[in-house]
């Protein structure tokens, strides 16, 4: 049997209530009376390889994890009363406490809602659809500044002692050319979150005084609107015309099949 805090008065540092559960299964819908001052700082949203890993490597005093199991639907080609069929997108609206009816944020369980997906053409896709679902059914809080996305490194360099994480293919060429003896170190490439350990996971994806986060803002809430209704809307015509005038093409020789 475990105890799972309901409510804390963290100026206080005191627990108003203790209520006892049969088995120690994570809890995500746990309703809180009264006072709700005691936002947690971040509710991850993972894809579902990754869950293990992040369960381990957050801090349980203020973060949550929910694993996504694959992609979740594509809302922006369907009406509310479809969506609130999925099941995936119910286990998040109600971890989170938004009413994606009215459009309450009084219980609100996070402050930050941060997706973390591979830095795949998979994870784009998953951070894409969960980024449709908040701007489409959940607007009010990518307007207040709520969602994040965790910016995870593509490499981890061992150089002598050192183990250094670095975030993109740019970043390794510039420390490339500003460090001494380059060649003798060790660089791995990580394939997703998945392939992290919990202690990897939360250096670089979780820990706030080392991780790397994006906030997600509108600048053009009338080209957001567009880029949606393009990209994940139903005109295959529209679509593939972006496509084509927006993509950057690779000369065939630099592509690694």
């Amino acid at each position: 049997m475990s105890a799972k805090i309901l409510m804390t008065n963290y100026s206080y540092c005191h627990f108003d209530e203790i209520e006892f559960f049969e088995d120690d299964k994570e809890l995500y819908d746990i309703d809180v009376e009264d006072d709700h001052s005691f936002l947690i700082e971040g509710g991850y949203v993972v894809h579902n390889s990754a869950g293990g890993s992040s369960k381990q490597g957050r801090n349980r005093n203020f973060q949550a994890v929910l694993p996504i199991k694959g992609k979740i639907l594509n809302v922006e080609k369907y009406e509310l009363a479809r969506i609130l069929d999925s099941d995936e997108i119910k286990s998040l609206v109600s971890a989170i406490g938004y009413n994606i009816e009215t459009g309450d944020m009084s219980k609100l369980r996070y402050s930050k809602i941060i997706i973390s997906v591979d830095a795949d053409v998979d994870g784009a896709h998953i951070a894409s659809l969960l980024l449709t679902l908040f701007y489409r059914f959940m607007k009010p809080l990518v307007e207040n500044g709520n969602i994040y996305i965790a910016q995870p490194p593509l490499y981890k360099v061992k150089h002598g002692k050192k183990d250094i994480y670095v975030i993109d293919d740019e970043a390794l060429a510039a420390w490339k050319a500003e460090t001494k003896n380059p060649e003798k170190a060790i660089i791995t490439r990580f394939k997703g979150l998945g392939e992290m350990n919990p202690e990897q996971l939360s250096v670089t994806t979780m820990n706030p005084e080392t991780r790397r986060l994006a906030r997600v803002i509108i600048t053009d809430d009338s080209e957001t609107d567009n880029i949606f209704s393009v990209l994940l809307g139903s005109d295959i015509n529209a679509r593939r015309e972006y496509i084509m005038d927006n993509a950057i093409f690779i000369p065939e020789d630099e592509i690694d099949i």
